[in-house]
């Protein structure tokens, strides 16, 4: 085996192809947010789509269309998107909410006093509409991509 033919590998084109477009998909998304263009954007975890649910609906598809959906391995990949799609959505954001109380109570018992550690990041996790943005925009890439390279 070569360095070639990681390139050969269409689920591994696939996912990385969904994380890519996906984090791309934040800047303009975040813009027509608040309209603002935040490059860092391409960096960050949360925001619309959600990458982390993208790459994962985009491999797991990619198992099916190139391996069969009665491979085991597309089992397996079904669970895995199921958890991750699930933790970006509960877990994740229920972490963000609580450092955004946090970081209030913080300003409020400091009353302005300069704190010496960063805030704690509160944009950790996805809303249900961004899960969905990644369930959609993961079903398109490797739809996409599987027409496009049989």
């Amino acid at each position: 085996m070569n360095l070639l033919d990681v390139f050969q590998n269409r689920v591994l084109i696939a996912v990385l192809a969904a994380w890519l477009l996906a984090q791309a998909l934040k800047i303009p998304s975040e813009y027509l947010r608040s309209r603002r263009w935040l490059w860092t954007m391409f960096f960050a975890a949360g925001g619309m789509p959600s990458s982390h649910t993208a790459l994962m609906v985009s491999g797991t598809l990619a198992v099916g269309l190139y391996h069969g959906f009665d491979n085991p391995i597309f089992g397996i990949a079904v669970a895995a998107t199921m958890i991750i799609a699930h933790d970006a959505a509960g877990v994740r954001r229920q972490a963000g909410k609580h450092a955004e109380r946090i970081n209030v109570l913080f300003d409020e018992l400091l009353h302005g006093h300069m704190w010496s550690e960063d805030d704690l990041k509160e944009v950790i996790g996805h809303t249900p509409l961004e899960v969905i943005g990644g369930i959609i925009f993961g079903l398109l890439v490797a739809t996409v991509q599987w027409m496009i390279w049989k």
